[in-house]
């Protein structure tokens, strides 16, 4: 059992018990959280997960909360939401510090203002710098990991450390940043008309908004593409496409996106996912490996 008011002591900020997670995911999935903080300063987060290292509770981080499902038991142990940490501090040059829940869109917009380029891979992409940089977010070809120079984390021992970006261990998908909770990141960007990034971010845009649901919930893209290959062609070629199962659907605009199309249940998601991963490895002998985060735990 966690200990309610040990929580609220180590915070500076919000705490929720028993919260629904579904309230703060963008898949709007997702059964409560035994406690989900909101820490406003990075020395409550240190004290939170050296609290939650002594009293042995599992815990999680928790950004924008896209590229994540949480099953429909909830979460058990702590949530810690990097979100009431956003600042963002323009640095001389062509540099910028951003606190861990500084939200992309935002971010973006004052580069391009700025005349800084770099981050236009990152257009349309809902989440948080500190997710984006643990998940190394961006297209197919070019990544947030790309342009970082430094990240701080808390590492699970509650100690502050920062570390340089050739030591992230960012790869597609992916980096060695899971496990710590980070706090705040420095981006190099490079001078650019603000013409030309403007430019680049609308056509980016729009090929998102061509190719991708809108204005219904999901998580972003399913699984990872497979090398040399594309996860939603392989999904739409085994005939995955537009498939439902309860308020879960693959969706018909992009098949490595799955939808919610109202009250869906993880394990509705969960169900099409298994069904997507069998088709494709029995039709091409390929294994799809998620790109999102799946945390929780069933109902039981």
């Amino acid at each position: 059992m966690i200990d309610r008011q040990a929580i609220l002591a180590a915070t500076e900020g919000e705490v929720r018990f028993d919260e629904p997670m579904r309230l703060h995911t963008t898949f709007r999935i997702g059964g409560p959280a035994d406690a989900l903080a909101f820490p406003t300063t990075v020395a409550s987060v240190q004290r939170l997960v050296v609290l939650a290292r002594e009293r042995g509770w599992p815990t999680y981080v928790l950004g924008a909360g896209s590229n994540l499902l949480v099953r429909d038991g909830g979460v058990r142990g702590l949530v810690v939401s990097t979100t009431r940490l956003r600042g963002i501090e323009w640095e001389e040059g062509k540099r910028v510090r951003c606190e861990a829940g500084a939200m992309l869109p935002a971010l973006l917009a004052e580069a391009t203002r700025r005349g800084l380029a770099g981050l236009e891979c990152l257009a349309g992409v809902p989440g948080t710098v500190g997710g984006a940089v643990v998940m190394n977010a961006g297209t197919r070809t070019t990544w947030i990991g790309e342009r970082v120079e430094e990240v701080t984390v808390v590492t699970q021992e509650g100690a502050l450390e920062t570390r340089p970006g050739e030591a992230c261990g960012f790869r597609y998908r992916g980096s060695d940043l899971r496990g710590c909770v980070v706090v705040s990141v420095r981006l190099g960007l490079r001078p650019e008309a603000e013409e030309t990034i403007r430019a680049a971010v609308a056509s980016a845009l729009a090929e998102r908004r061509y190719r991708q649901p809108q204005g219904i919930p999901c998580a972003g893209s399913v699984f990872k593409n497979p090398p040399g290959d594309a996860a939603g062609r392989l999904i739409e070629a085994a005939g995955m496409k537009g498939k439902r199962l309860g308020g879960a659907e693959v969706s018909p605009v992009h098949a490595n996106f799955i939808v919610n199309r109202g009250e869906a249940k993880a394990t509705d998601v969960l169900g099409l996912m298994s069904l997507c991963q069998e088709r494709v490895a029995k039709m091409f002998g390929v294994t799809l490996e998620p790109e999102i985060c799946i945390v929780g735990e069933e109902r039981g």
